[in-house]
């Protein structure tokens, strides 16, 4: 064994509480490779298998609460976490299980609401829907829902329009959240167009819009990169500040790839070159 000074190193770790995506392109899938393509090794702790491809969702089968908590008290007792991601939780009975769990914990949370997948397919029961707003949601460093998320999270109707955005991003701001990050990609506006705020104000982060249709993931790959930002010891608005960056270059490079019928993958590793031999 090495006893060089780089061996000592603590190697930063990310840890995902999400659904199975089959089809690899979303949830625990989307998230590991996020993690290595940003340079942290990622854990994970799966609430849910899905059957699903790039054309929708064909079923969900959770995972029983109590082997949830198995897997998290099993990561966390043994790796040094450095910060975690929440992504699709099935049902209340997780999501109280989870909020369990990490509320005894001192580490940057980045919790994506995850209710409705890109292509339209319900994930999250409406009988689940207080847990996360009234457990989950106050343990959030960064909280990331979509504009349908929030307004589901807020009992109100859908945001329109940028202002509509800060109004509610400062809303779910107000329900505990350190700091929030609604995605305004449901708007019509040229540039895609987010909302950060924290007990500083809000901020509008832009970016292009792409014009692809290979989407699929989109939502956990951001929250993934924060998560990812976060364990390498970003503070909260300049990981959501990579997080949106990564994202927009993984969306430029989707369409070098080519998977499933429906809404593809957007590109993970569009900075990596294939190894020698097989450009």
């Amino acid at each position: 064994m090495s006893n060089s000074p780089l061996s000592a190193r603590l190697t930063p770790v990310a840890l995902t509480v999400a659904g199975s995506d089959s089809g690899g392109g979303a949830g625990i899938q989307a998230d590991l490779k996020t993690f290595a393509a940003l340079g942290v090794y990622g854990a994970s702790v799966l609430s849910a298998l899905t059957a699903q491809n790039t054309q929708g969702v064909q079923g969900v089968m959770p995972v029983p609460a109590d082997f949830v908590s198995a897997q998290l008290e099993s990561v966390l007792s043994d790796m040094p976490v450095a910060a975690i991601k929440t992504g699709m939780l099935a049902d209340a009975d997780s999501i109280n299980a989870v909020a369990a769990a990490l509320r005894q914990l001192a580490l940057p949370l980045v919790v994506d609401p995850v209710m409705v997948a890109t292509s339209g397919d319900r994930l999250l029961p409406a009988s689940a829907v207080s847990a996360m707003r009234d457990t989950l949601l106050p343990l959030a460093h960064v909280l990331t829902p979509n504009i349908p998320e929030a307004a589901v999270l807020l009992r109100e109707r859908e945001a329109t329009c940028v202002d509509d955005m800060v109004q509610q991003a400062q809303a779910l701001l107000a329900l505990g959240a350190h700091a929030v990050l609604l995605k305004g990609g449901h708007l019509t506006t040229d540039d895609a167009v987010d909302v950060y705020c924290d007990a500083r104000g809000c901020q509008l982060l832009r970016e292009p819009r792409v014009t692809t249709r290979n989407t699929h993931g989109t939502g956990c790959t951001l929250a993934a990169a924060i998560c990812a930002r976060l364990a390498l010891g970003d503070g909260a608005e300049r990981a959501a500040r990579y997080g949106k960056s990564y994202l927009y270059q993984a969306l430029c490079h989707a369409d070098e790839l080519s998977v499933g019928a429906g809404a593809g993958p957007v590109n993970h590793f569009y900075f990596h070159s294939p190894p020698r031999g097989l450009a």
